[in-house]
């Protein structure tokens, strides 16, 4: 996925994408694969993965659905998969925005629980 096609759609859609694409561990395998030795064919994943050639060519599906490798023509018509950072750079940030909607009033909790505490004569 080219960044102007991620920028195009919402960033909680991205990161679903991403989120989904990274639970299953076949497919967090093959990103690793990607990421230590970079770009590679389904038939290369297949040869350093427990996993069959067709299989691989699946995940390689999804993966590129949800924009984490993007499709290259190779020599002898054979498609080589790159990783792209982009939807998981949209994902980290989806979820650094979450984490800031939730200091707030995890905060003013933990202050509430403390002042209760306190009043009680808790220490």
């Amino acid at each position: 996925m080219r960044p102007d096609e991620t920028v195009g759609r919402d960033s909680e859609t991205v990161a679903e994408q991403v989120f989904t694409a990274l639970a299953d561990p076949t497919r967090r395998s093959i990103l690793a694969a990607l990421a230590a030795r970079g770009p590679a064919t389904a038939t290369d994943l297949a040869e350093r993965l427990p996993i069959t050639r067709q299989a691989i060519a699946k995940h390689l599906a999804l993966l590129a659905e949800a924009g984490l490798v993007t499709a290259e023509p190779g020599e002898r018509r054979r498609v080589r998969y790159r990783l792209d950072s982009t939807p998981m750079q949209v994902a980290q940030q989806f979820l650094a925005a979450l984490a800031r909607d939730w200091d707030g009033p995890l905060a003013a909790l933990k202050n509430h629980l403390e002042r209760t505490d306190q009043e009680n004569g808790h220490d």
